[in-house]
């Protein structure tokens, strides 16, 4: 359990962080939101120990580990993937290293009754028992499954980091990460590096996870499916919620209407007070009244009002001009690059009207193939463009094309023709440029800013095939939803690559799923492409396991099971449930009392005298103790109860 305790930090004379408090427990979920420059990733880091607060203290118990994940960083490993990723045990890798030695020297020498062999050999034993304990038999397939978990095939291990792109150079800081094993984790957006795939992985992992986990992120079905807890920061204070991400905004909600209505109420009554004031001010016989009122103002405990940031972009597509009902057809498409042949052979076709989501891991040719459709790549193949089809294309990278010497205004300015001229400062305020930001070189925009830059130049040329290639990243959740109603309203065909899960549900009719070169097709949107593929891989588990079914049907059946073995089984499951029962009971009782605790910690101000020794924070440790214990006990029933069923 870590401590957060009256954190202050300023940031250009306005409060960052004013007097915050909370408790990280032992296996909490935590989503850190909040807007942009709200100070989520500073809290990160002074949690971490990067950072330091103007007042107040993280207090983290000795021995207490915590892991962190920077949004970006420099990577300038030489090493392969798998020596890099080993870094994350660097005992056990000395260990390796000191055991190899020494096998070397006792394999050359010859003096076997010496007294310098038996240290040799004493020393080797040593080594092994300490390499043993720490786990160091378990570690390259702890290594081969997080790293595969995240999207590494086996024959990439030993490539070199500075072959892969930033990107996948994050994974590999990831999975040192997730294998330290640390007390707490926190994470700086890390489905920026991931594709859905790795996403659904490290969502599985960090649900499972023994330790505590915070998570920034703009991924909400992310949050949602890992999160239990919501933290956010606003206006230098923070709300905690016990509620994931989608819990947190209808609580939001409830809680910004509760605040408004007793900002009004405190409003009304300083109106009427201020009114007897004025009126009575001169009057003697109202002095002692009036000196009163005015001590009440100044006493009174001033409600505010959180300031919403409600600036979105918004915008539409232009509407899509008429084009042949066959959009696109492909035959045979292959595309080879020198380290390996991305797409073998590939067929497909595209009808007006069609919305594809193409997905997979990253390098199966999702990219690749928008480009070929877009005239960036050679291929060999045939592909065949319809009538009168005019392309709109986002690439991932589109950001880093733009022309960082121009203005904002100018870089609109250079392709805009005809119409579109004199409304060029109006498609600008739509994304949010306006004022002297239109005259901001675009060196200096932020990624989302560019990334905003980028959909506007789309609007120029009216398209009617958008292929967007990832272009959620660096937006915020508010923008991700007004580009998302663009494209519901978009009349035209639409190809997008995308990981974000939520952003693509409802927004596609086909999903094809890259892999090995190839694509699989799958009718319906995101969710019922996961839903298939899941019953796809149970289909394939049933089948690997056929014959040993069989074998067992053959040798055990259930006519052999006699009367007296199921009264004798029933008995055993009426003790088993009434166990879990009263175990349950217990469990309750247990998180009743941590909770009271959690409140004492929460106001350490009114329990001072205790958090000074240490006694309210054995109390609470020995009953995290003890509830952890029932829990143990009650997941061993539960496994007892299903093994018994």
């Amino acid at each position: 359990m870590v401590s957060v305790s009256n954190i202050s930090v300023q940031f250009g004379g306005e409060p960052l962080f004013d007097h915050v408090s909370f408790i990280i427990n032992d296996k909490d979920r935590i989503g850190l939101v909040g807007r942009n420059g709200a100070g989520k990733t500073t809290l990160l880091k002074i949690i971490k120990g990067i950072q330091g607060a103007e007042g107040g203290e993280v207090i983290v118990p000795e021995g207490q580990t915590i892991g962190y994940l920077p949004q970006e960083m420099e990577t300038s490993s030489r090493q392969t993937v798998l020596i890099e990723a080993s870094m994350a045990f660097p005992e056990i890798v000395e260990m390796e290293t000191r055991i190899l030695a020494l096998e070397k020297e006792l394999h050359s020498r010859t003096d076997f009754e010496s007294a310098q062999y038996h240290a040799l050999l004493k020393q080797q034993s040593e080594i092994y028992e300490r390499f043993n304990i720490i786990g160091g038999g378990s570690v390259h397939a702890n290594l081969e499954k997080v790293l595969i978990g995240l999207g590494f095939a086996r024959e990439d291990f030993d490539r070199a980091m500075y072959e892969f792109s930033s990107g996948w150079q994050m994974r590999v800081e990831i999975a040192k990460i997730l294998l330290r094993q640390p007390d707490i984790i926190l994470l700086d957006e890390p489905t920026n590096h991931l594709d859905i795939e790795a996403i659904q992985w490290l969502e599985t992992f960090l649900v499972q996870y023994r330790g505590a986990v915070i998570l920034v992120s703009h991924d909400r079905a992310f949050l949602d499916n890992v999160t239990t807890r919501t933290i956010e920061i606003t206006m230098g204070k923070i709300y905690d919620y016990k509620a994931n991400y989608s819990g947190y905004v209808e609580m939001r909600e409830d809680r910004m209407e509760s605040q408004l209505a007793t900002y009004e109420n405190q409003q009304r009554q300083i109106r009427q007070v201020e009114r007897f004031i004025e009126r009575f001010r001169y009057k003697s016989t109202k002095a002692k009244q009036v000196q009163s009122r005015l001590k009440l103002l100044e006493k009174m405990d001033m409600v505010e009002v959180e300031a919403t940031d409600e600036s979105s972009i918004h915008f539409r597509f232009p509407p899509a001009p008429h084009s042949g009902k066959i959009v696109l057809e492909g035959k045979n498409i292959i595309k080879d690059y020198p380290q390996k042949r991305v797409l073998h052979g590939i067929d497909f076709s595209v009808i007006k009207g069609d919305r594809i989501a193409f997905v997979g891991r990253n390098g199966e040719g999702k990219t690749t193939l928008s480009k070929i459709i877009t005239g960036l790549l050679e291929y060999s193949g045939e592909l065949k463009m319809g009538h009168n089809v005019v392309i709109g294309y986002y690439a991932q990278d589109q950001s880093e094309h733009l022309n960082p010497e121009l203005t904002v205004f100018k870089t609109i300015d250079e392709i805009a023709v005809g119409d579109i001229r004199p409304r060029i400062k109006a498609i600008l305020g739509g994304f949010l440029f306006s004022g002297d930001d239109i005259e901001k070189k675009v060196k200096v925009l932020s990624g989302g800013e560019r990334s905003r830059l980028s959909i506007a130049k789309l609007l120029l040329t009216p398209a009617n095939l958008l292929i967007l290639d990832e272009p959620t990243n660096h937006l915020d959740m508010r923008s991700k939803d007004i580009l998302k109603s663009a494209l519901l309203q978009y009349n035209g065909t639409l190809i997008i690559v995308s990981h974000d899960r939520d952003f693509l549900q409802g927004l596609t009719n086909r999903v094809f799923e890259f892999r090995n070169g190839k694509f699989r097709e799958h009718i319906g949107d995101i969710y019922d492409y996961l839903e298939q593929r899941k019953i796809r891989e149970l289909s394939e588990l049933e089948r690997n396991s056929a014959t040993a079914k069989d074998t067992i049907e053959e040798t055990v059946s259930e006519n052999k099971v006699t009367y007296e073995k199921k009264k004798e089984s029933e008995r055993d499951l009426r003790k088993v449930r009434n166990q879990i029962s009263r175990c349950e009971n217990e469990i309750e009782q247990l998180e009743n009392k941590a909770r009271i605790l959690e409140g004492m910690l929460g106001e350490p101000h009114k329990h001072q005298e205790r958090i000074r020794n240490g006694s309210l924070y054995r109390e609470y440790e020995e009953m995290k103790s003890k509830l952890s214990e029932e829990m143990g006990r009650w997941e061993s029933l539960h496994a007892g109860l299903e093994k018994l069923s």
